[in-house]
């Protein structure tokens, strides 16, 4: 009798086993990536940020220029060319201007140079002063006294007609080169 031959069985394939630590492994790859692309995403956009960076200014009316008489330092107020929806009020950036005589104006940025604190101007003594930790400003803008590194931001100025413009948007600071 010849040897019957089996044929030989067919077995379907078995899923190949996962083990505990196969799967960890591949776990914590996975929150790895994650957590990579948290700090990592940031941190390309701020560099790249910083190289498409630049200034918003445009030229802005800040009235007649009978408003501001000449020798007076009056406060002012324009709102902001690049404002978004959510600015809400601080859309509406207020400056110092100074009539010197005839043409001659100069525009200062409302803030301290040390802080950013917002200075007042006291027409008694002729000086701008902040309040959050003593910073003192000649009428001219110049650093009287105090910790502020140097004198207010100055804004650049025009006169077209009668009207006194000012270029801003972007508030000055050390950062900004101004």
């Amino acid at each position: 009798m010849a040897e019957e031959q089996k044929a030989p069985t067919m077995n379907p394939p078995s899923p190949p086993s996962v083990s505990r630590r196969f799967f960890l492994l591949k776990f914590g790859v996975f929150l790895n990536v994650i957590a990579a692309a948290l700090i990592g995403l940031p941190l390309v956009g701020y560099i790249a940020g910083a190289l498409r960076r630049k200034a918003y200014n445009a030229w802005i009316p800040l009235g007649n220029i009978e408003s501001f008489p000449s020798g007076e330092t009056r406060l002012a107020s324009y709102t902001n060319p690049f404002r978004v929806p959510w600015d809400g009020m601080t859309s509406e950036i207020p400056c110092w201007v100074r009539h010197v005589d005839g043409k001659k104006f100069q525009v200062f940025a409302i803030n301290c140079a040390h802080l950013g604190c917002p200075v007042r101007w006291f027409r008694e003594s002729q000086l701008f002063m902040c309040p959050c930790h003593g910073g003192v400003y000649y009428a001219d803008g110049a650093r009287a006294s105090g910790p502020p590194p140097r004198g207010l931001y100055e804004y650049e100025y025009e006169l077209r007609g009668n009207d006194l413009w000012v270029r801003g948007g972007q508030i000055p600071s050390l950062s900004a080169g101004v």
